[in-house]
Order: structure tokens, then sequence, then C-alpha cells
């Protein structure tokens, strides 16, 4: 059970957490996160600090093309990196790859020539910039593979049925928030309220085992009142 501040994002409380863990042994091997979360630092980073495989939603291509589904994105690219070459899907070589730093991130600026794009039959749909030609800005190279390994791993029916997984801690999580009250803290100062979860969380603990030495599993469907009602009726 970790407490922040409510100012501090969910990405910044993570690495004390798999610190903690990893200090008393007990690092997971996957870590199923919300998308709130994933990134290819942190999918990159995980992997070599702690040995994690993250399974979480990471977030689509956001590129005009990609949104209209219409053109081509910059996954439909073959980069080269060895050569530092990408080549696009008209089968033109890049003329260009420059290493530069926009807005304190590394990236690789790929630009192929206006010779090459302004009578290109496809022009139209593949980019609508004044210098007549495409431009491509990638990550570094082992982030670029990772979160395109990622996006296509979660096009497949295994990764989904994977992921559902996650529900039980949603369920978790609302049982959290209606049993105990947890958004709303009763205390102030982080010590006060971080004895507060933790002493709601080993209720909660309780509750779940007795209901399950009890054979009934907690209800994970969501009633009305007057559902639940017609449900008593019946039984």
């Amino acid at each position: 059970m970790a407490t922040t501040a409510s100012t501090l994002p969910d990405t910044k409380a993570l690495e004390p957490i798999r610190q903690a863990l990893d200090r008393r042994r007990l690092l997971p091997a996957r870590h199923y996160l919300d998308s709130g979360y994933p990134s290819a630092e942190l999918i990159v980073g995980s992997a070599k600090a702690y040995g994690i495989a993250l399974i979480t939603p990471v977030l689509l291509d956001t590129s005009r093309q990609a949104k209209a589904q219409e053109g081509f994105a910059a996954h439909d690219f073959t980069i080269d990196w060895d050569n530092q070459q990408a080549v696009c899907p008209a089968g033109k070589t890049s003329t260009t790859w420059n290493d530069v730093v926009q807005e304190g991130v590394a990236k690789t600026v790929v630009s192929f020539a206006a010779l090459d794009c302004i009578p290109c039959p496809s022009k139209d749909q593949c980019t609508s910039a004044r210098s007549n030609r495409r431009r491509l800005s990638l990550q570094p190279r082992e982030l670029t593979e990772a979160i395109q390994a990622a996006r296509a791993r979660q096009q497949t029916g295994d990764w989904n049925r994977d992921y559902a997984l996650r529900a039980g801690v949603e369920g978790t999580i609302r049982q959290a928030t209606h049993t105990t009250g947890l958004r709303r803290a009763r205390y102030c100062g982080l010590a006060k309220i971080h004895l507060d979860h933790t002493t709601s969380a080993t209720a909660l603990n309780l509750i779940r085992v007795v209901a399950w030495w009890n054979g009934h599993p907690l209800d994970r469907a969501n009633h009305s009142r007057l559902a639940r009602l017609q449900l008593s009726l019946a039984a």
C-alpha cells in the first residue's frame, strides 16, 4: 500500500513502489497497468531495470494519417537503423537522417527528397507539408521498436484475454471506495492517511477471506437498489 500527495502523477509513484518491492524481493514478472501509464520509456526501462514485462494498452499512433486511417503513417515506412535510412511505401529512400533534440527529447528526423515526393501519385495521402516532402520524427531505435511491438501485440486476441485479468483489480478498487470510503481522506498528513489506507486494506482482505471461506464469492455486478430488491424477493 503506497500513499502519496494527490497532486503526484501516478507514473511518478511507480518507481518508489518498485524499489520497495525490489528490496523485499517481491517484484512481479508481469505488471498489469491501465492506459494512464504506458510509454516507450517505461516499457523499456521496466524490462532493463527490473526485468518486468508491462501488460498495458499503449497509445496508438496520433499522426494525421493514422487518425484518419488514410495515407501512410510512420509505421508504414521501413526503417533501416543500421544504414540510417527509411524506405517509403512507394519504394523511395530517404535522403537525410539527423539526430536532434526536440523539447529536451532525443529524436531522429528522417526526410525524403522533394524530387521524389512531388511527382509521387500518393503524395496527397502522405504529406501536406509546404516543403512538398515527407518527414518522419522517430524516437531512438530501442524505444521505437518497443512501442511498435507493443501496439502490434495489443491487436491480438491473446493479449486482450491476458489483459482481462486486470478487471479483478478494478473490482478491488471499487470495493475499497464503496466499502471504506477511500476517495476522501479522514485525516491530515500523509502518515495518518497512510495508516488509514493500510487499515482499510487489511479490513478488505478479511472481508474477502471470510467470503471465500463461506463459499460466497463477492458479487462483481453493479445492481441498482431496485434490482437488488427484486433479487432478494426472488430468492
